[in-house]
């Protein structure tokens, strides 16, 4: 399981230069989008022969009835890359998919080290590390996103847990929005912004602060969590 850079950063910076020999061992790989994937096997080696490898997708588009058949080469004594499009794999990614068969099927997972925007934005929001949940996206709708927003800070002050979610980048503003008009002014929301690139931005304020001072984050790929 390769993490893969959360953009364009140094990959020095946020992958452990020991996983070069491992990720240039492998000639298999399923991956979450082809493109992405190419685009960082060649940041990692540039003497890599892409047109060796061989790439399994793996989507919202995969039928999953399909996916089992992308472990054959390991019966065959290969080794398979599972790549995110960014991040680790497995975490709020398909990838789980892939290797929940892997367990059926007795195959040995090992996961490698790398960036989790999700980890990294709990560890510097200053809530509760000891307990919390990733609740992925919001609903889209008006009245059932604000309907979560209120379980989610029930379960902040009944359980003392830090509420973790994101949205696609280019509805950002429209979620922060609705941040600001439903959650409780005393709930504090970190919001962090482009971890581990030159650009982050990461900062915790109550929804009042926030209400006088909006970031850019549109289109900036981000963590949001509500705590106390």
């Amino acid at each position: 399981m390769i993490p893969v850079t959360l953009g364009e950063c140094d990959l020095d910076s946020v992958i452990p230069s020991t996983q070069h020999d491992i990720i240039m061992s492998l000639s298999y790989f399923i991956v979450e989008n082809i493109r992405t994937a190419r685009r960082f096997l060649k940041k990692t080696d540039r003497s890599i022969d892409i047109n060796q490898l061989h790439f399994f997708e793996l989507n919202q588009h995969t039928n999953l009835k399909e996916i089992g058949s992308f472990l054959k080469p390991i019966s065959e004594g290969k080794s398979i890359g599972l790549m995110s499009e960014a991040g680790c794999p497995g975490v709020a990614d398909p990838g789980s998919e892939i290797v929940k068969i892997a367990h059926r099927r007795g195959i040995k997972v090992i996961p490698m080290v790398g960036p989790s925007s999700i980890i990294l934005a709990m560890m510097a929001s200053g809530m509760n590390g000891q307990n919390f949940a990733f609740n992925g996206y919001l609903p889209s709708k008006k009245d059932e996103k604000s309907k979560k927003i209120d379980q989610l800070e029930n379960r902040i002050s009944t359980e003392n847990q830090s509420q973790i979610f994101i949205e696609a980048p280019y509805r950002n503003i429209q979620l922060l929005s609705d941040l600001l008009i439903y959650a409780r002014k005393q709930t504090r929301l970190c919001i962090a912004c482009d971890i581990t690139l030159p650009t982050e931005f990461i900062r915790t304020k109550t929804i009042a602060e926030w209400n006088k001072s909006m970031p850019d984050i549109q289109k900036r790929p981000t963590i949001f969590i509500l705590g106390k």
